[in-house]
């Protein structure tokens, strides 16, 4: 059975499948089976890919890219664990190739091993300064140790990449809500919105904001929005575990939600 918790903590993650095998010792791939598990991966059918790709590396044992898929499978059907062996072999065949040293960040994310998390992301960083999933991931990992100016360190360097996305800027407004500059957060968060208004994370976001600022009705607003597209900001422990956001957001928006109710 799926672990939801941990699927929905993907999707909030950046998990790469490789669409090739590694430069590795593999032999000759069966392409046809190999491709076959690659699209099952990406349509969701977990339990018949991670049954492809292992049936795959039986006759293929050193494919690192058909390892590291299956590592991503693995934690997608709930077995962290399964997923570290899988990226660490990868790692140990293609040393070279930094894939599966994000993948297995997440994976030890899952498993709140911070440390190792934040081992591999630096790896990564050490080899590609601007690779934003790493910086991303990063962030998350500093935000989960409790450390938000170096969370905020981070997100902001994903944030300023060529290749940002929308999270890593919201990421980094709440991050800098969470270190008490609400005018800068809050030029962040509008400056979001106005490139995608209907982005709910960053709805929410300003709700906090603007409510513990004193400005109900426009926080009511920006709810009323935010709600309609991701109903899933009402709860307090997906805000904090799965979204990741930092407390005083979320204790904001929790405050301002308790009020709405009443």
């Amino acid at each position: 059975m799926i672990n939801i918790r941990i699927f929905q903590v993907l999707l909030l993650l950046l998990l790469f499948f490789v669409f090739g095998p590694f430069q590795s010792q593999a032999k000759a791939p069966p392409k046809f089976l190999f491709e076959k598990a690659l699209k099952e991966s990406n349509d969701g059918d977990f339990i018949q890919a991670e049954k492809d790709w292992s049936f795959y590396l039986k006759d293929n044992p050193n494919d690192a890219a058909a390892l590291s898929n299956r590592g991503n499978i693995r934690l997608a059907l709930g077995d962290p664990q399964g997923a570290i062996r899988d990226q660490t072999m990868a790692i140990k065949i293609s040393p070279e190739d930094l894939d599966p040293y994000l993948n297995r960040g997440i994976a030890e994310e899952a498993l709140q091993r911070w440390k190792d998390a934040s081992e591999d992301y630096k790896y990564v960083l050490k080899k590609n300064p601007k690779d934003v999933s790493a910086l991303y991931n990063l962030g998350n990992v500093m935000g989960s140790m409790d450390n938000w100016l170096q969370a905020k360190k981070f997100f902001s360097q994903a944030a300023s990449s060529n290749n940002a996305i929308a999270m890593a800027r919201s990421s980094e407004a709440l991050a800098i809500y969470q270190l008490g500059d609400l005018e800068l957060a809050e030029k962040k968060i509008r400056i979001l919105i106005r490139k995608y208004p209907l982005f709910a994370d960053a709805r929410a976001a300003l709700s906090a904001l603007l409510w513990s600022k004193g400005f109900s009705g426009e926080a009511e607003s920006n709810w009323a929005a935010a709600a309609g597209l991701d109903i899933r900001y009402r709860e307090k422990d997906w805000l904090l575990n799965i979204r990741r956001w930092p407390p005083r957001p979320t204790n904001d928006l929790i405050a301002f939600l308790a009020l709405e109710d009443k």
